[in-house]
């Protein structure tokens, strides 16, 4: 029985300190999704190592560089042609560098306290609980009356 199954692996980092969160304001993004803000990340290339990847992606989408990115959970959903996409959630509060935003989006500091208020989107609020407590490690999507239906699991 062949066990093995095709993964597309993302990542994703929450840089803080005791008072701000960095986020990211996607550019060409749907309408309905116009200013939202997520954390950065993005694709595993195929020659490097899943710590690599988080700390070029933040250099390229940042300008900043992080240093001991701590692994903190996962994102993951099944593709429709049966791929497997996985988010590798990572954060850290040690970081250096001019902040600059890329082509992927504006990033800028976002005070912790308005957070419940901020535009997030693609569940981030979630993703929250996985980022600062140990109570859940994975947000995983199912699909349920054809449509993605996502559950925080511990």
């Amino acid at each position: 029985m062949d066990r093995s199954s095709k993964i597309e692996l993302t990542n994703m980092c929450l840089i803080y300190d005791e008072k701000r969160v960095l986020v990211q304001e996607k550019l060409g993004l749907k309408e309905k999704y116009k200013g939202g803000l997520v954390f950065p990340g993005g694709h595993v290339e195929s020659d490097e190592s899943l710590l690599d990847s988080v700390i070029r992606e933040m250099k390229e989408e940042t300008g900043l560089t992080i240093y001991n990115p701590q692994p903190c959970g996962f994102k993951d959903w099944i593709l429709e042609d049966g791929t497997r996409y996985i988010v590798l959630l990572y954060k850290t509060d040690q970081f250096e560098g001019e902040l600059k935003s890329s082509e992927e989006g504006r990033v800028f500091w976002l005070d912790r306290d308005k957070i419940g208020s901020a535009n997030l989107i693609w569940n981030m609020r979630e993703l929250m609980q996985i980022f600062e407590t140990d109570e859940f490690s994975e947000f995983f999507f199912k699909i349920q009356d054809g449509k993605y239906k996502g559950e925080l699991l511990g």
